[in-house]
């Protein structure tokens, strides 16, 4: 038993000392994102006083406090347009940090990210076929479906791949992910030629990420699925933990690596399908939300994965902010912001891999 704890806490179990850490970390976080979605559901060309938008929450959680609302279309905008947007942000976000987590997790290296390795193309390319073939067997879900079918066998693909022996090589990781990404794009590619000129319009638009017209439908079809992917991520930290000393190890310690693997990309593809469905591509926030909690909090799985779906809602609702009210009367991809950010944290990230494998001098 001794052995056991002493090996838990080596691949990042937190000890007593340690513990208030990650109360501080998640409840900054936390509080942050409560501050980011009041502030985030105001902005706008028909801007909302932030107390007049706390005193609407509130006030649908039985609490009549607060001023109303000034302007006479300001709820109708708040309900029908902002809130459903700022939603829909918190969820993809959570989902893209607690996907990058898990990614580097299970790849068990700092570099795997659903966009860079070409996961969330993967479920563009689904999505977008979908789109274009106008199939709509499973109502709102068709999308999300699609999407999450494109993801796993991308993700399948990726790992599968870029494994060496038992390792997942960083150089070999990141050459399957340029692959993986160039087919996408052609299979996107194709979708363009065969939509018609709304359609292809939308889908060119998509593909730097959006999420401009966002409705409770669309809400609605992607919370679950996304809530659903946050919990099994969750629930495999512990076998996370002990995955990180190898896979020999692991199954020394009782871990069925070969199914923690199945289950990992399943939930993988479930979050990014489901965040890329509606929203299109936005890239980078697992990769720097994950790598930088991790840093913080250190390697245990279970924190980090809390922590990185916290951090990643915050890093998308403040994005989709500066994206829709940084340039008046008009809009900037999210996923051009994202990638502005992460790129260069790739390639710092990059770089310093190489340099410890000893490849740069």
């Amino acid at each position: 038993m001794t052995t056991l704890q002493s090996t838990v806490d080596l691949v990042g179990v937190p000890t007593r000392a340690t513990s208030r850490r990650p109360v501080v970390v998640v409840g900054a976080l936390s509080a942050a994102l409560v501050v980011a979605v009041v502030v985030s559901a105001g902005r706008g060309q028909l801007g909302i006083p932030v107390a007049e938008v706390a005193a609407a929450l509130a006030r649908r959680l039985g609490l009549d406090v607060g001023p109303a609302f000034s302007h006479p279309a300001a709820e109708a905008v708040l309900w029908d347009i902002r809130l459903p947007r700022v939603v829909m942000a918190l969820s993809v976000g959570a989902a893209l940090g607690a996907g990058g987590a898990l990614m580097q997790g299970l790849f068990r290296n700092p570099l795997a990210e659903p966009a860079v390795v070409g996961v969330s193309s993967g479920a563009a390319v689904g999505a977008c076929a979908a789109i274009v073939s106008g199939v709509s067997v499973l109502g709102t879900l068709t999308t999300p479906v699609a999407a999450f079918g494109g993801a796993l066998v991308a993700t399948a693909a990726v790992y599968v791949l870029s494994r060496a022996g038992r390792q997942c090589d960083t150089s070999t990781l990141v050459l399957m992910g340029v692959a993986v990404n160039a087919i996408a794009a052609a299979g996107i590619g194709v979708t363009v030629v065969l939509a018609d000129p709304q359609a292809r319009q939308d889908i060119v638009f998509w593909q730097l990420g959006s999420l401009n017209g966002t409705r409770w439908s669309a809400v609605s079809a992607t919370v679950p699925l996304i809530a659903v992917g946050l919990a099994l991520a969750v629930a495999q930290a512990r076998r996370l933990d002990l995955l990180a000393l190898g896979e020999r190890g692991a199954r020394h310690l009782g871990v069925d690596v070969e199914r923690l693997q199945l289950w990992s990309i399943t939930t993988v593809a479930l979050l990014v399908g489901a965040a890329t469905a509606f929203c299109g591509i936005i890239g980078f926030v697992g990769l720097v939300v994950a790598h930088a909690l991790r840093l913080v909090l250190g390697p245990a799985h279970r924190l980090l994965l809390i922590a990185s779906a916290v951090g990643g809602a915050l890093v998308v609702v403040v994005a989709d902010t500066a994206a829709r009210t940084a340039v008046s009367y008009a809009e900037l991809p999210i996923g051009m912001l994202t990638a502005l950010v992460g790129g260069p944290v790739f390639l710092v990230l990059l770089r310093r891999e190489r340099r410890d494998a000893g490849v740069l001098g």
